[in-house]
């Protein structure tokens, strides 16, 4: 049986970008935690700083993917970004259970995170 190498390879380039993009996300959260440990910061502050994580995680992983795809690469960069975010949505899913009225954030997430991935994706 034959596989199609050229769609394991295109998704091989999505999991590995997603994989290097949530380990910066994870490493920038948990120098964020430390900064918090170590000051008292607002909760505004805390929002910024998680927001400028999501964006500069989901460029890095569209400068990734752009890299490996070659061509098209606002196009890889913006799937990227969808994908973070849904895994994102997952996740918080999966710990809240609920949304409870944060559409409108859900929304600006993710435009940024789309944003960031395609932005990332085309300066590759």
């Amino acid at each position: 049986m034959k596989t199609n190498g050229a769609v394991s390879g295109k998704i091989g380039w999505l999991l590995k970008s997603l994989l290097a993009a949530y380990a910066l996300t994870g490493i920038l959260l948990l120098g964020l935690a430390m900064i918090l440990y170590k000051l008292n910061v607002e909760e505004s502050v805390v929002s910024a700083g998680i927001i400028g994580i999501y964006v500069t995680s989901t460029f890095f992983g569209g400068l990734i993917i752009g890299k490996m795809a070659k061509v098209r690469r606002f196009f890889w960069g913006l799937l990227l970004g969808v994908s973070y975010f849904l895994l994102l949505l997952i996740i918080t899913l999966g710990v809240y259970r609920t949304l409870d009225g944060a559409v409108a954030g859900f929304a600006s997430t993710f435009f940024l995170c789309a944003g960031g991935g395609m932005f990332g994706g085309m300066i590759s």
